[in-house]
């Protein structure tokens, strides 16, 4: 190409970014972006050289920011300025003097991306993703990055095939994920289409030959299909639009791979939208009538209907879909909505987002919503206005490097300790401090986007109740918890075994009430601490065998009467299914109601008072602070076998609201012979149902293949038992 041709080309690009930009309405304006573009060009600091190519491709990228995605003059500056503040020609002290601080910012963020993402682009989870979205404090750094990716897969064509897969990959993994969360969805719909042309060039092109080759026969079918329903709405007087798109190459292979179907038999190649000309009261009236005319004309699957105008998405998404048999028995997709519902799903794109996948919190919501309102502002001052718009998710998390490069995601707040812990508990267990950013940091250091963290550990480290003012993750403070309560434990063991051998040598009885006396003398409310106390030597046992053995009458402490423990016989030992303590012969038990333990369960006895002995699961709650509060009065239990008794518990299951829940429960249950339903209760609420299921069940093999099965009902979010850890 010559020099001319060249420069006639930048010259009409250059006249075509500036009449794209919404605020570029000043001479003045004009006059940055002029010097924005001879910074860029000038021998002083184009020390890389920037080439006539390379403007050319800036400019292309610069018509993506304004005319696709609606960014204006301050994003195009920093555009053609950032090459050559990343090859040091330009310090950003130079920019901020002359551009102003706000192009100083989005430059220092988009410098900072770009650092991170060439350290580690091979990272293809969401936390990287959500780095990306959070990492810079404005908006247009993230924004910038996606437009200039979107250019680069445009014109991958030059590429290798081996360039090209790996561009689709990272596509798939970061791209599309970042271009459908900041809800630009013609990107996301491009880049998916792209990325599938380079990843699989000839699935691609055998779908886009079918497409193209059936195009024609398509609008002429479509055409088809509308006449009679407009002919319809003419005829009653109902004011509409009919829309109709087809859709894209990759979202028609992936529902072929998920439905295993050929090209031919997906029924919903393109979708018919019916927008009304309604408001207020008449609205879901009018959509009922539009969808009566329909249903009308040709016949509904009804597994298919979805009124979300009756009760709206949560997201405030409102719309009737349906699918309908057409002309040659072909299935077609309607959607009925008013032109409010159509803007609301259109545009309120975090709605949107909530609602075809995924989970979204209210912050992000407010955010997106507010950018997509400024991009889509044909106001030339509202694109001004993203100088007071910023990520907040840095509020909601922080995310952290280890040395090898993996990206950890952790609560903004996190500390050097709960890094730590997110690595492995024994690091955490054993962490003395840390490098961050090659600076040693205590414990304590509250963690930041970026950082690139190495702990330090010694054999000798172990964690202390300090460590729970300075971790604030779940998972952290339960590892401490938890070694604390071990090693308190382990203590209280060893000075229990250290008091027994003490009184042995005094040729005393170590009984339940000396054990309660010590409580009460040395204000212990639990044997534990006691015990522990003596592990630790904080009591001195001269002391304690001075006052244990002091005539009772000398006692000041509070002398309450024990309370008596009523053991009746029952059945034989040999009849029964249950051995409580080796050194009992028959005793009374019953099942404690709050854990309903199961043969098969690990399980533990508690002698109350005057109803024999409870038989707990071992890992009830109750339990386990029985154990804690009253460890005299716990007692071995074991099964001896399993017998033909039937063991009620209750199950509690939630999942996605559906009419027929209850009836696939029952039938899942009404199968087995070996269990019998006792009682099921179902509460649902915002799209969503709990319930509880009281079964009778032999044992806990038998118990486990039940809550499989309930598992695999379709709807059905998680099922577990009550008192247990929730799977």
């Amino acid at each position: 190409m010559s020099e001319s041709i060249t420069y006639t080309i930048i010259q009409r690009k250059y006249r075509a970014l500036l009449k794209s930009c919404k605020n570029l309405v000043s001479a003045e304006d004009v006059r940055l972006v002029r010097k924005a573009f001879d910074t860029a060009m000038s021998s002083e600091v184009n020390v890389k050289g920037v080439t006539e190519e390379e403007l050319v491709r800036l400019m292309d990228i610069g018509m993506i920011i304004t005319s696709e995605i609606g960014l204006g003059r301050t994003s195009i500056i920093c555009l053609v300025l950032r090459r050559v503040v990343e090859s040091g020609g330009l310090k950003i002290e130079q920019v901020k003097a002359v551009f102003g601080d706000k192009v100083a910012q989005i430059l220092s963020g988009l410098h900072d991306i770009s650092r991170i993402y060439a350290t580690h682009r091979v990272v293809d989870s969401d936390n990287f993703r959500k780095l990306l979205l959070s990492f810079a404090e404005d908006v247009r750094v993230q924004l910038i990055f996606l437009a200039e990716k979107l250019y680069d897969l445009r014109h991958a064509d030059g590429l290798c095939p081996e360039q090209q897969r790996e561009l689709a990959r990272e596509t798939s993994y970061i791209y599309i994920p970042f271009a459908h969360r900041l809800g630009l969805y013609n990107i996301k719909s491009e880049m998916e289409d792209r990325a599938l042309r380079y990843s699989e060039p000839e699935v691609y092109k055998e779908i886009s030959l079918k497409l193209e080759g059936s195009r024609e026969a398509r609008e002429k079918y479509i055409n088809e299909f509308i006449a009679p329903i407009v002919e319809e709405f003419n005829n009653r007087g109902v004011k509409f639009k009919v829309k109709w798109r087809t859709k894209t190459i990759a979202s028609i292979l992936n529902k072929m791979r998920k439905k295993q179907v050929e090209f031919e038999e997906i029924y919903d190649i393109f979708a018919v939208r019916f927008i009304l000309e309604s408001s207020g009261a008449e609205e879901k009236a009018d959509c009922w009538r539009a969808y009566s005319i329909v249903a009308d004309k040709y016949t509904p699957n009804p597994q298919r209907l979805r009124d979300w105008i009756s009760v709206p998405k949560s997201n405030g998404y409102e719309s009737l879909q349906t699918t309908v048999l057409g002309p040659k028995n072909r299935w077609v997709e309607v959607q009925i909505r008013t032109e409010r519902m159509d803007e609301v799903a259109e545009k309120g794109f975090a709605a949107h987002w909530k609602y075809k996948g995924g989970s979204s919190d209210k912050a992000i919501e407010e955010w997106l919503t507010e950018l997509r309102e400024i991009l889509e502002s044909s106001d030339v001052g509202a694109v001004d206005m993203l100088d007071d718009i910023k990520i907040n998710l840095q509020d909601k998390e922080v995310h952290v490097f280890t040395p090898a490069g993996d990206l950890k995601t952790l609560p903004a707040g996190a500390t050097l300790l709960d890094f730590a812990y997110a690595i492995h508990t024994g690091v955490g267990s054993r962490c003395v401090g840390g490098k961050v950013n090659q600076r040693n940091e205590t414990l304590r250091y509250v963690l930041k986007n970026g950082d690139q963290v190495a702990i330090l550990t010694s054999n000798n480290q172990q964690p202390s109740a300090d460590w729970l003012n300075i971790a604030i993750t779940s998972k952290a403070r339960n590892k401490i918890r938890q070694f604390l309560t071990e090693h308190s434990r382990a203590q209280a063991t060893l000075g229990k075994e250290m008091l027994a051998r003490r009184f042995k040598n005094w040729k005393l009885e170590l009984t339940d009430e000396v054990i309660h006396r010590l409580q009460q003398h040395y204000k212990y409310k639990f044997a534990i601490d006691l015990y522990q106390a003596i592990a630790e030597e904080k009591l001195d046992m001269a002391g304690i065998k001075e006052f244990i053995t002091k005539p009772k009458e000398e006692e000041r402490a509070a002398t309450t009467p024990r309370e008596e423990v009523q053991v009746m016989p029952t059945r034989p030992i040999s009849e029964d299914v249950l051995l409580i303590d080796r050194n009992v012969d028959n005793v009374v038990y019953k099942f404690a109601q709050c854990c309903n333990p199961v043969f098969g369960d690990d399980i533990i006895g508690f002698v109350s008072i005057g109803q024999g002995i409870k038989i707990h699961r071992a890992e009830c709650k109750n339990a386990l602070d029985l154990q804690r509060r009253y460890p005299y009065r716990i007692v071995q239990a074991a099964w001896t076998k399993a017998g033909s008794t039937s063991y009620q518990t209750v199950l509690s299951i939630v999942g996605r609201e559906d009419a027929g829940m209850v009836t696939k429960i029952t039938e899942v249950i009404s199968k087995d012979p070996k269990i019998s339903l006792r009682g099921l209760s179902i509460n649902s609420s915002e799209g969503l149902f709990d319930g509880q299921i009281t079964v009778l069940v032999s044992d806990t093999d038998h118990l486990a293949q039940l809550i499989s099965r309930l598992k695999r009902i379709q709807g059905v979010i998680r099922v577990y038992r009550q008192d247990s850890v929730k799977e």
